[in-house]
């Protein structure tokens, strides 16, 4: 072999070592960012903190819309009581409840079916008579602001009926009229406004009432599908299961060129 072909060989070795290195570097970087991601991906996957906050959110009677001017997703406060079934510690009571499942320990448990039906059925009855037994102080109580609002648009329905009927007889009520026929109908309710007014709270609570089940079958559902997350330690198996891979795709190196030597070139002829 002859100086230039010594020299050339020297520079295809020192380029394929800089390949070698590059690509090494580049696992190395790539290793990190994966496992970086799979730690988050992990964590995302065990953390049901935004899941709780979502529920306490439902709980509360907020609603879901966006933001016109970022697009971004925001919760929205309910501006009709009737959408807010629940009191404070009642949203308190079932949010409580449900944190004692929903978090990693249920997650990474390990039960059979039997097990999960029997937890349930338990679950469920003892939730049923919880709220039962508590409902006046889980469920909202409607202020006496809120009665007298429905009262008064009550009396205003009454009004605008009585004039309606008069007009349809063909008599065109002045406004002193129908102001006539308000305070008529004012006279009529004012020895009984206090029971009109327990009326109508009695009613408010047994519309809120009548969400009982389906809250009772909302929280049950919730705190089922964490349970079945955990049937024969699903869960577990999955992130076993991606640690191992992750840790297969991490422990793979790149095999540096072996260093020729001055007789592989003889070798190679």
């Amino acid at each position: 072999m002859n100086e230039d072909e010594m020299m050339q060989q020297e520079m295809l070795q020192r380029e394929a070592e800089l390949r070698a290195s590059e690509e090494r570097t580049r696992n190395i970087q790539s290793d990190a960012m994966m496992q970086t991601q799979d730690k988050s991906m992990i964590q995302e996957q065990l953390d049901l903190g935004e899941e709780l906050e979502r529920i306490d959110y439902l709980l509360r009677g907020y609603t879901i819309d966006k933001d016109q001017e970022t697009g971004d997703t925001i919760w929205i406060k309910p501006v009709d009581e009737e959408m807010v079934i629940l009191s404070d510690y009642g949203v308190h009571l079932v949010r409580n409840t449900i944190a004692w499942y929903l978090n990693k320990n249920t997650l990474l448990s390990n039960y059979d079916e039997a097990t999960i039906r029997t937890k349930m059925e338990d679950f469920a009855s003892d939730l049923n008579d919880t709220i039962f037994m508590e409902y006046e102080k889980v469920f909202k109580n409607p202020s006496f602001e809120d009665c007298k609002d429905l009262l008064d648009k009550r009396i205003a329905d009454k009004t605008k009926i009585r004039v309606y009927a008069s007009q349809i007889l063909g008599k065109k009520l002045s406004q002193e009229e129908q102001d006539a026929i308000k305070d008529k109908i004012i006279k009529q309710i004012e020895p009984i406004v206090e029971r009109e007014l327990e009326k109508i709270k009695q009613q408010i609570i047994k519309n809120k009432l009548k969400r009982f089940m389906i809250l009772i079958r909302e929280i049950q559902d919730a705190v089922h599908s964490t349970y079945n997350r955990a049937y024969a330690g699903q869960e577990r198996k999955s992130l076993r299961q991606h640690m191992h891979i992750s840790e297969t795709k991490g422990g793979m190196q790149i095999q540096p060129p072996r260093k020729s030597g001055f007789l592989d070139h003889f070798r190679r002829g």
